[in-house]
């Protein structure tokens, strides 16, 4: 009965098969260790913050540039702010809002991006506190330039004057007339009355919807699997139940007039060749 199995186009189905069950097993096993490392990173993150916010500040050039290790931790820095710039589209405590983030200029010439605090609201400059003039120096959480489009950040371009999207010198060079460190920093009390901004997880590191995608691909690779096991066995029970009922010589219904058909018709066209000779 399952000779069937023996055919070429059987040969090509189990071969199918074979493969392309661990296949889908080794996928939907690296989809889930990217979701476990991003539980895992986000899990270090949180302690990491946790402890750095215990440590002392340290200079700031001790702690750039900034990697997974460095970001989230206190650092200090002097020089005069000059421009200021507002941040728009910023949540605090699930309140629309906009950071007000001020150049300071260190004695290296590079400026660092400072994050003085939040306002609730559309960005207003006449809103936004003046920055402190003279000499200042300014502790806080040290953190990565950001990237538009991830971690919340607005992809938007064309912001108006005096407006950023993101905190990054590759955003910030094009907007002052200096260098500008590629990190910014987050003051641990808002600057005149202004929230202060929580320490943010580095990228890559949250639970955030990529993470959750790795976990749907997980369930959809494994689900792969399953579909294959089962459409296998119902072409193997289908061509089985044929080879039996060819064996018990049964003839479906539908086989049967089908094959009545066919004789029908090859006796219609034997009469029409008949009469054609005949005239």
């Amino acid at each position: 009965m399952y000779r069937f199995l023996l055919t070429p186009r059987w040969w090509g189905i189990n071969v199918f098969v074979i493969l392309a069950i661990p296949f889908c097993v080794f996928m939907g096993s690296w989809q889930l260790g990217r979701f476990e490392d991003r539980v895992q990173d986000h899990e270090t993150a949180s302690t990491q913050q946790e402890s750095a916010a215990r440590e002392a500040a340290s200079p700031l050039a001790e702690l750039l540039p900034v990697d997974k290790a460095t970001v989230g931790k206190q650092t200090t820095a002097t020089g005069r702010y000059e421009d200021q710039l507002l941040v728009p589209e910023r949540k605090l405590d699930d309140r629309e809002g906009y950071y007000v983030l001020t150049l300071l200029r260190t004695d290296a010439g590079e400026a660092l991006p400072v994050v003085r605090g939040w306002l609730p609201g559309t960005p207003d400059p006449a809103k936004a506190p003046a920055p402190p003039t003279g000499e200042v120096t300014v502790t806080g959480a040290l953190q990565a330039a950001e990237s538009p489009g991830s971690n919340g950040v607005s992809a938007r371009s064309g912001w108006p004057d005096g407006q950023t999207g993101a905190i990054s010198a590759a955003t910030l060079l094009n907007l002052v007339p200096y260098d500008v460190y590629d990190a910014w920093v987050t003051l641990n009390e808002g600057d005149s009355g202004m929230r202060a901004v929580p320490v943010s997880a580095p990228q890559n590191t949250g639970l955030d919807l990529k993470a959750f995608q790795n976990l749907g691909y997980t369930a959809e690779w494994f689900a792969f699997v399953g579909f294959v096991i089962f459409m296998w066995f119902r072409l193997l029970r289908r061509e089985a139940e044929i080879a039996r009922d060819a064996e018990l010589g049964l003839v479906t219904e539908d086989e049967k007039t089908g094959e009545d058909k066919a004789t029908g018709d090859d006796e219609e066209s034997g009469d029409r060749a008949a009469a054609g000779l005949t005239s």
